[in-house]
């Protein structure tokens, strides 16, 4: 099929960008990767009235620390996260997640950005978002708000962005050497979306795991933070298994699975438990210290 027909702009400004947003609101798609807006245009899932390509905004797509922490451009391409020494050292589990979404070429063009507009509940960057406490910035004529990933992500593609705002950056805090990060997942082949997968990261002190931050993705509607499985491992130390044990009873208690589909909720929850295990072990045995290097 070919797409309904549709104006086409190219802003050369974020005022330009936020104006025309301003006047067609809802009847407007921005463009930036496309790596999923093109097939719902040629589908017609998707039939705005107006194409906003941001792909000559100036700044979109910069990667740099802040005072803070690191601070991701919205057209960030896949890859450039991928590759950003930056990224690979303040925040390891970007980099370990960003090995499993999609492939190369979808990875050329697809952006960060994008990834957290779509809140599709399978994709790997949601889940890292909120298991790191990202925070999206939107802007529009009125100017900039920070919504917690948290917040951000309210149902299947869904999000609390309004109509006329544009995701211009995302940003994250900075987590000290003591925290060990890790990411996996279970996709019928690999860059597919996940089937479950799951993001962790622990604080540990004095081998003493003293804060914890867990996510899933694929499993639920929105990623959200598991405070229960939390709580499983905060006061413990990582290498008891009676503790990993009792974390996977929790995960699977905590968790609700989305109903129908190829895969059944069993089969989900058997393997986010799987992976639940996999990451607690691979972070007992220092794995993640050869990721951060």
């Amino acid at each position: 099929m070919k797409p309904a027909m549709f104006q086409y702009r190219r802003p050369e400004t974020l005022d330009e960008t936020l104006a025309l947003l301003n006047t067609h609101c809802d009847e407007a798609a921005v463009l930036a990767g496309g790596q999923s807006l093109m097939p719902m245009l040629n589908l017609r899932v998707a039939q705005p009235a107006i194409l906003i390509d941001i792909n000559q905004v100036p700044e979109l797509d910069t990667i740099r620390r802040t005072d803070d922490g690191i601070s991701i451009g919205a057209r960030a391409r896949h890859n450039d996260v991928l590759r950003s020494s930056d990224v690979a050292a303040s925040l390891p589990l970007l980099t370990q997640a960003m090995e499993h979404v999609a492939h190369e070429a979808i990875r050329n063009r697809g952006t960060f950005g994008g990834s957290l507009a779509l809140a599709d509940p399978a994709a790997e960057l949601p889940a890292c978002t909120v298991c790191l406490g990202g925070e999206v910035v939107a802007a529009s004529v009125r100017g900039e708000r920070r919504i917690g990933a948290a917040d951000f992500f309210q149902d299947v593609y869904t999000t609390a962005l309004d109509a006329d705002e544009l995701i211009v950056r995302i940003s994250f805090p900075q987590f000290d050497a003591k925290w060990r990060f890790a990411f996996d997942e279970v996709a019928r082949r690999h860059g597919d979306f996940a089937i479950a997968g799951l993001a962790m990261a622990l604080r540990i002190d004095n081998d003493v795991i003293v804060d914890a931050r867990i996510a899933c993705t694929g499993i639920e509607p929105v990623s959200r933070r598991l405070s229960d499985v939390e709580g499983c491992f905060i006061g413990s130390e990582l290498n008891e298994p009676k503790v990993r044990a009792r974390a996977c009873t929790a995960l699977c208690d905590t968790l609700s699975p989305t109903e129908g589909g190829e895969f059944p909720s069993a089969y989900r929850l058997h393997i986010a438990s799987a992976l639940l295990e996999r990451l607690a072990e691979s972070l007992s045995a220092g794995d993640h210290e050869e990721k951060r290097a």
